[in-house]
C-alpha cells in the first residue's frame, strides 16, 4: 500500500466526520453534498479495510481503528492548516469555511446578532457554528483547530492561549414585573432574603461575581443553580419572588420580553471584561487573524456596534 493510492482529500473527510459524528454535518462543514460525503466514506473504508465509523444512537462513532487513526489524522490536518494553508492567505470575499466559536448561551445573545450581520456582508460564503464546552476543554479545542476562538468572561486563560479584551460589562439584578414589593431599587435586606437563581457552567454556585458579594459580606439565598442564562427570565416569570444577578447586556435583552425588569444590585459590583481567546498555534493564521480583527472592530465600543462597510 503506497501513499499515492490514498486521495489526501479523504483525510479532510475523515477529520470532519471525527469532529461532527454526523455525515450531514460533516458534509456541511467542508462544503460538499451528503452524497459526496457518503461516497468519500466508502472510499476510506475500502482503503483502510475497516468500517472506521459505525452509526449509533450517539452519532457516527469511530471504530477502534478509526480512533487510532483519528489522533494522527487530526494532527496532520492541523499541521496543514497552520503550515501550508497559512501561506495561501485569506480572502473573506471568496473564502468558504465554517468558523467555530466557543461561547455560552449568553455569548450567543450578545455576540451572534451583530457578528452574523457583518460576516454575511464581508465574508458571504463563510458560516458560523457555536459550541458550548466546559472551560477545561477550551484549550484542547483551540489547540486542535476544532474551534477558532472562545468568547466570554474567562479570567484565567489556560496556558498556550492568547487573549484580547473586547469590552467591559457591569451587572444588574432581574426581578419580575409582577413583584410589587420591588420598585426601582432593591435594598440589601430584600436582596439577602429573596430566593435567587445563579448561572454556572460547572453546575456549582461559583460565578465570578460571587467573590464581590463576599467582599461586601452580602449573603445570597441561592435557590437554583443552572448552566443556562436563557432559562432565567422564564423561571422568574413563573416564580415572581425569584431574582437573579446577570450582566447588563442580558438584562437589556431580557427586559424586552416584558416579564422582567432590572434594578441595580444593592452593592456596586466591579465590571468584568469580555475577551476573545485563541491558541498560539493559530496566532499567525490569516483566517484567524481576520476573524479576530473583525470581532475586535465590531465589539470594542460595545454597545455601539458599527454597520458593516
Amino acid at each position: 500500500m503506497h501513499i499515492r493510492d490514498l486521495d489526501l482529500n479523504l483525510l479532510v473527510v475523515f477529520d470532519a466526520l471525527l469532529r461532527e459524528r454526523s455525515v450531514t454535518r460533516a458534509a456541511q462543514d467542508i462544503g460538499i453534498t451528503q452524497g459526496a460525503m457518503s461516497h468519500a466514506l466508502n472510499r476510506l473504508r475500502a482503503f483502510f479495510e475497516d468500517p472506521l465509523f459505525i452509526k449509533t444512537p450517539d452519532g457516527m462513532t469511530p471504530t477502534p481503528k478509526g480512533e487510532q487513526l483519528g489522533a494522527t489524522i487530526s494532527e496532520v490536518i492541523a499541521a496543514i492548516r497552520q503550515n501550508v494553508v497559512v501561506e495561501a492567505g485569506f480572502d473573506p470575499l471568496t473564502a468558504q469555511r465554517t468558523f467555530v466559536l466557543c461561547m455560552t448561551d449568553m455569548g450567543e445573545l450578545v455576540f451572534l446578532p451583530p457578528l452574523i450581520r457583518r460576516l454575511r456582508k464581508l465574508a458571504p460564503r463563510c458560516t458560523l457554528r457555536s459550541v458550548q464546552v466546559p472551560l477545561e476543554q477550551i484549550e484542547g479545542m483551540l489547540s486542535s483547530g476544532e474551534a477558532d476562538l472562545a468568547l466570554g468572561s474567562v479570567h484565567a486563560a489556560p496556558e498556550g492561549l492568547y487573549q484580547q479584551q473586547l469590552f467591559m460589562h457591569s451587572f444588574v439584578t432581574l426581578v419580575s414585573v409582577r413583584n410589587r414589593k420591588i420598585g426601582k431599587t432593591l435594598t440589601r435586606a430584600q436582596f439577602e432574603s429573596m430566593p435567587q437563581i445563579t448561572v454556572s457552567l460547572s453546575g456549582r454556585a461559583s460565578a465570578a461575581y460571587d467573590s464581590a458579594f463576599d467582599a461586601y459580606g452580602v449573603k445570597r439565598n441561592i435557590y437554583l443553580t443552572t448552566p443556562h442564562f436563557l432559562a432565567v427570565p422564564h423561571l422568574i416569570d413563573a416564580q415572581p419572588d425569584l431574582i437573579a444577578t446577570v450582566p447588563l447586556e442580558l438584562g437589556l435583552v431580557f427586559a424586552r420580553l416584558g416579564t422582567v425588569k432590572f434594578v441595580p444590585p444593592p452593592v456596586e459590583l466591579p465590571p468584568f471584561a469580555l475577551r476573545q481567546l485563541w491558541h498560539s498555534r493559530f496566532n499567525a493564521d490569516p483566517a484567524n487573524v481576520w476573524l479576530r480583527s473583525l470581532i475586535k472592530e465590531t465589539f470594542e465600543h460595545y454597545p455601539d456596534i458599527p454597520e458593516p462597510p
